[in-house]
């Protein structure tokens, strides 16, 4: 329970950072107006709970897809369709940021735990390792 909780936080944590970002704000705001859009929809159309409702928007949305719910209405069907190639790509672009931030700042903190432990008489001039025209002949798009 508390590696659970631990993980909640430091995504509660990421999350107000991002929130600085006025496009991360943007995508928030419409992947909130996806599921909403979408729980209001299954809640008036199928029937379903509020909670019910917004649970199978969530689940559609992550392609999840526990199958413990499924549309019964022909019109519940079509717009599930059109919901998920929608709600998809705006789901993605809204997750992206938040992977694509823990990824940098995990980098940071290997770069800077590497700094801290190469003293200046064993650093080994940047020169050395250069393999941009090794790496760039090898994937084809070096000069020969």
């Amino acid at each position: 329970m508390i590696p659970f909780l631990i993980s909640i936080i430091a995504f509660l944590r990421v999350l107000i950072k991002m929130l600085e970002d006025q496009k991360f704000r943007s995508l928030l705001y419409i992947a909130a107006m996806t599921l909403t859009m979408g729980t209001f929809f299954y809640h008036k159309v199928e029937g379903w709970s509020w909670l019910d409702s917004l649970y199978f928007s969530v689940i559609t949305l992550t392609t999840v897809g526990y199958g413990d719910f499924t549309p019964q209405t022909d019109i519940g069907k079509i717009f599930t369709i059109i919901y998920i190639f929608v709600g998809l790509g705006i789901l993605i672009g809204f997750v992206t940021p938040i992977g694509e931030y823990l990824v940098n700042r995990r980098l940071e903190k290997i770069q800077k735990k590497d700094q801290e432990r190469n003293t200046p008489e064993k650093e080994i001039p940047e020169k050395e390792f250069d393999f941009s025209g090794v790496v760039g002949k090898l994937s084809g798009g070096g000069k020969r």
